[in-house]
């Protein structure tokens, strides 16, 4: 008696590939479109008052591809953290680096590019970088956050510093928060906890398939000769860095693939550098395809050897 058989049903697996260091996309056969996620390079930390590096820009959502085709990958560094030089005065400060871009097919037409996050501003008055977020301005004088670079929408503005001492005397200020791809980074300002000059949180990604935080703003410094500030300005969600200068605790770079930026650092009778952005990262999902389609050549060889039936 003839089996009934079922539809041959052409396949393809669901595809995710991570990139933490550049390289390149070979897509498989069957796919046509991808969904992707590119995260830039994170800012360094001013120094001196430090202001936070803002977050690499976040930029994410779907484009068509060829199948069988190679793509490059430009996964961008994070950014220098500001170097300390030159003696303990402002002149001896220098603003965090740029992170460095990433991209999808960088100079293709399909191209893909997450702005690499701003510098924190140094010193005592230096504002942040612009950059895919910004970084935090300096904090001894009042300050600007650098802005979120176009193209816009992948990242958001640093805080300012208000030049206000945290602790009267002692030259007790914090620096502002780099901004994050889902907030700005926050003002300095009098008080003595966390939440001053912390970094912009960032924006949670399940393209991996379990929900993760990338691009956190870094959080500013908190510096003073005699007056000790109790608590580190803490970083963005999503691998910002923390702020220098709480007691027994050293401010932190950004993450390493999260695209953070990095922390500021402090003014202690010494200018102290600011802390690295941490690296970018990119990671594209290729999705499953099923054909519900009948193979006719397997239709063929089943009537043939009477393997078929209606």
């Amino acid at each position: 008696m003839p089996r009934l058989i079922g539809a041959v049903v052409t396949t393809q697996a669901e595809q995710i590939t991570t990139f933490n260091a550049s390289g390149t996309l070979a897509t498989q056969p069957q796919t046509t479109s991808i969904e992707y996620l590119v995260v830039a390079g994170g800012g360094g930390g001013g120094s001196r008052f430090g202001g936070g590096g803002g977050a690499g820009g976040y930029f994410s959502g779907t484009t068509p591809v060829l199948g069988n085709t190679p793509y490059p990958i430009a996964v961008g560094a994070g950014g220098a953290g500001g170097a300390a030089t030159g003696g303990p005065f402002t002149g001896g400060a220098n603003n965090g680096t740029n992170g460095s871009n990433s991209s999808f097919s960088p100079g293709g037409g399909i191209e893909k590019t997450a702005i690499g996050g701003g510098g924190g501003g140094a010193g005592d008055g230096q504002n942040g970088l612009a950059g895919g977020s910004g970084g935090g301005g300096a904090g001894r004088f009042a300050t600007s956050g650098g802005a979120a670079s176009s193209p816009l929408g992948q990242g958001n503005a640093g805080g300012g510093g208000t030049g206000v001492a945290v602790i009267p005397g002692g030259d007790s200020f914090r620096g502002a928060g780099g901004g994050g791809a889902g907030a700005a980074g926050s003002n300095s300002t009098n008080t003595d906890n966390p939440a001053n000059g912390a970094g912009g949180v960032g924006l949670e990604s399940s393209i991996t398939g379990s929900p993760v935080f990338y691009a956190g703003g870094g959080g500013g410094a908190a510096g003073g000769t005699t007056n000790v500030q109790t608590n580190a300005a803490a970083g963005g969600a999503g691998g910002g860095g923390t702020g220098d200068g709480a007691p027994g605790a050293s401010g932190t770079a950004g993450t390493a693939n999260t695209g953070g930026g990095g922390g500021g650092g402090r003014f202690a009778g010494s200018n102290v550098a600011g802390l690295a952005g941490g690296s970018g990262i990119v990671i594209i999902k290729e999705p499953f395809v099923g054909s519900s389609c009948w193979d006719l050549r397997q239709v063929f060889r089943q009537v043939k050897a009477g393997d078929w039936s209606n």
